[in-house]
């Protein structure tokens, strides 16, 4: 496990694969501002394979719209950092 993650995250990060696991679903995540960081978490859990699927950090308004399906009025309308996008 990285000791350069937080404590704290490293334990919700086990939350989320054993959960996961024991309800046999998968995992994907789609980061920006954390730049990969979930993603890091997620996978320095032994066995997180079960679980995690893929991860995307789209940092950019371009890479969220082209990667993610991001529609450019969601965008303008609540910004790149929002629920909505």
């Amino acid at each position: 496990m990285d000791d350069a993650l937080p404590p704290e995250l490293v334990t919700a990060a086990r939350r989320v694969i054993e959960e996961n696991r024991a309800k046999g679903r998968r995992v994907a995540v789609a980061e920006s501002c954390t730049g990969g960081l979930v993603s890091a978490a997620l996978t320095a859990i032994p066995g997180s394979s079960d679980v995690f699927e893929v991860g995307f950090t789209t940092y950019s308004n371009d890479a969220k719209m082209s990667v993610l399906g991001v529609d450019s009025n969601i965008l303008e309308t609540f910004g790149a950092v929002s629920i909505a996008t």
